[in-house]
C-alpha cells in the first residue's frame, strides 16, 4: 500500500500544482458590472469601452454578459466599427452568456440589434499573454570612462520617465504567488512522503 502511495505522488503534486495555478490565474469579469449589457445613457456612449480599458484582460480569464431581449455577437473590426452582425465569428442570445477569452489580441463584442449597437452597446478589448513582459536594460559591453563607471546605476537612471513602473526590475506579485504555490506544493508532497517513510 506504501510503495503505491509513493508511486502516485509525484502525479498528485503536479495534479495540486496545476489546479492551484489555473485557479490563480484565470478571472471572469462582469462585463459593465453590476450595469451588465444594455444601453448606455446619452452622456456614456463609450460605457463599455472605458470599463474595459480599466482592467486587464489574460488569456484563461473570461467575460459574464447579464443582458434582457439583447444579444451577444463576437465580430471582427469591421463588423465593430460599421454595427455589422451578419458574419459573426460567434453569437449567444440567452441572457447569461460566458466567454472564455482563448487567444491574445484584440476583441470585438457588439449588440446583434444594430440600433442598440449604434447606441453603445459594444466593446473592444485586448487580451494579453499571461507571460509578464519584462523591461531589461541593455547590458553595457565596454563600461564607460569616467571615475563613476565602477557604480551600479540607480532604476530611476535605468528606466526613463515615459516608461511604465510595472515593467520594472523588481519581481510582480504573480511572481510572488508563483513562488508561493511552488514552495506549498512541494512542502505537501515532501510532507506526505515523510508520513509514507514512517
Amino acid at each position: 500500500m506504501a510503495s503505491t502511495f509513493t508511486s502516485f505522488l509525484p502525479l498528485l503534486c503536479f495534479f495540486l500544482f496545476t489546479v492551484v495555478i489555473s485557479s490563480v490565474s484565470a478571472a471572469e469579469f462582469q462585463v459593465g458590472g453590476t450595469v451588465g449589457w444594455r444601453v448606455p445613457a446619452s452622456n456614456e456612449s463609450q460605457l463599455y469601452n472605458v470599463w474595459a480599458s480599466r482592467r486587464q484582460f489574460f488569456i484563461g480569464d473570461s467575460l459574464r454578459f447579464h443582458y434582457k431581449n439583447d444579444s451577444v455577437v463576437v465580430v471582427e473590426k469591421w463588423g465593430f466599427y460599421h454595427c455589422d452582425s451578419s458574419n459573426p465569428i460567434a453569437s449567444f442570445n440567452e441572457g447569461d452568456t460566458l466567454i472564455s477569452l482563448d487567444n491574445e489580441g484584440t476583441m470585438y463584442f457588439i449588440s446583434g440589434d444594430s440600433d442598440r449597437c449604434k447606441k453603445g452597446v459594444n466593446m473592444m478589448l485586448e487580451v494579453m499573454s499571461p507571460v509578464p513582459v519584462r523591461y531589461f536594460p541593455p547590458t553595457i559591453s565596454t563600461p564607460p570612462e569616467n571615475s563613476y563607471s565602477a557604480i551600479a546605476p540607480s532604476p530611476s537612471q535605468v528606466l526613463s520617465t515615459g516608461d511604465d513602473a510595472g515593467l520594472g526590475l523588481g519581481p510582480s506579485s504573480s511572481d510572488s504567488v508563483l513562488v508561493l504555490v511552488s514552495v506549498m506544493v512541494v512542502g505537501f508532497g515532501l510532507g506526505l512522503s515523510m508520513l509514507n517513510i514512517s
